[in-house]
């Protein structure tokens, strides 16, 4: 129940936040330009972006157990999606992990999915051209069956 009342405020300050930022004038989209599009960050691990806890944490802890709840990889045109069992703890791992990669991987485009009827959940990793091929092999152990 104490899930539902937190999804329920969610979805509740999302909608009005969504609303109010609706209601303010915008320029056109065309005038607009976002740190992902003004520069491109190099096809590199940058480690210092994480501190030494969170690095050990990220690297050593994370990693090793997301690899071994991992049941299947997929490939896809432009990176990976991995399944993981959609267990709340798996869920919570996945999403620690990923707003991790996002600092010292900051390339990538992540996303997290669970399917509906109680499908598993999936870690999307991919990005512009040459990311899939970086996946292929920095992350060798992930993609491997």
């Amino acid at each position: 129940m104490r899930n539902l009342l937190s999804i329920a405020t969610a979805v509740t300050v999302l909608g009005a936040s969504a609303m109010a930022r609706d209601a303010c004038p915008r320029p056109p989209a065309t005038h607009l330009k976002t740190v992902a599009t003004s520069r491109k960050s190099p096809f590199a691990c940058n480690r210092l972006a994480l501190t030494p806890a969170e690095r050990k944490r990220h690297f050593d802890e994370l990693g090793p157990m997301l690899l071994a709840l991992k049941k299947r990889v997929r490939e896809l045109p432009d990176g990976y999606e991995f399944e993981f069992p959609p267990d709340s703890k798996t869920f919570a791992l996945v999403a620690e992990w990923s707003n991790q990669e996002r600092l010292c991987c900051p390339f990538f485009d992540i996303s997290m999915r669970l399917e509906r009827e109680g499908g598993p959940l999936w870690l999307r990793l991919s990005g512009r051209p040459g990311t899939k091929e970086f996946i292929r092999v920095d992350g060798a152990k992930w993609i491997q069956q």
